[in-house]
Parts: structure tokens; sequence; C-alpha cells
């Protein structure tokens, strides 16, 4: 299941190692030395889990749907707009972030409203439908931070 959800994410031009430019932006100045590597393990872990696959697949799917005009309106509008009051996308994203508790939600929180990297260039294309995709990537980012965190003990060494 994993392989197909970053199988559907490459699909809308999302790589892990864009995530993992993310998480390395979120934690590297709370842990010198840290290396993409464990920002990608990171992600990794986050992706293995049921819920954040299943959460995905429902947001790229709502994207892509709504994209080919195949959703009933008023939805369809809703979603390609990204309408600032819809907040739906926002939800399936903190499904995500939850796993590893508030502080995936208070990076979410960051990532949403100052759209780094990839999360801002998803926000901001023409032509597709990322009312889903950039915050799911704002999620497993936000949630692999927060796996990071949590894995940092006191000595300054990452233990997996």
């Amino acid at each position: 299941m994993k392989k197909i959800v970053i199988e559907q994410l490459e699909q809308r031009g999302i790589t892990v190692d864009d995530i993992a430019l993310i998480v390395f932006d979120l934690q590297k100045s709370y842990y010198p030395g840290l290396e993409k590597e464990v920002c990608l393990e990171a992600i990794d872990a986050v992706l293995e889990k049921r819920e954040v696959q299943y959460a995905v697949l429902t947001g790229l799917a709502l994207d892509v749907l709504a994209e080919q005009d195949l959703l009933p309106e008023p939805i369809s509008t809703i979603i390609k707009m990204d309408e600032s009051l819809y907040g739906i996308d926002e939800i399936l994203a903190l499904a995500i972030t939850n796993i590893y508790g508030t502080i995936g939600i208070t990076s979410f929180g960051y990532l949403d409203k100052m759209k780094i990297g990839l999360i801002g260039r998803l926000d901001s294309s023409l032509g597709y439908v990322n009312t889903f995709a950039d915050d799911i990537v704002a999620a497993i980012a936000s949630a692999a931070a927060a796996k990071i965190a949590h894995n940092q003990k006191g000595n300054g060494k990452y233990h997996h």
C-alpha cells in the first residue's frame, strides 16, 4: 500500500525528497548535524501507517476528481477554488499530524501558513487542483518532523 501511495504522490509531482527538504527545514535549527537521511527515514515511518495512507489516497483522489469535474456541484467548485472556509482539507491533514501529538499539529499550522518549498508550489500551481495535496504534504512533513523530535534524546543523538 505504501508503494501505491508514493506512486500517487509522484503522479501529482510530489516526491519524498521534496518532503524531506521541508522536514529538514523544520528541524535543522533544533538538531545540529541533522542529515537528510534521518528526514527520509521519518517520512518512511509516517507513510507506513495505514491511517496516513488512507488520508493521502482520499485527499489526492478528491483533488483529481475536482480537477476532472467529476464531483457534484457545489463541492467541485468549492474544492477547485480552495475556499477558505471549506477546511475539510486541513481536517484530513490533521488526521496525519495527530499521529505524533501536538508538535505535529503546531508544525502543520506553521507550514500551512508559510507555504514552504513544495507546499507553496502546490498551493499556487495553475491548472491543477491541489486543495488537499498541499495540506497532505504539510501534514506528512509535520508528522515526520514530530517523529524526529520524539526520537531525539537530550544527548544530541538520534534514536531510530
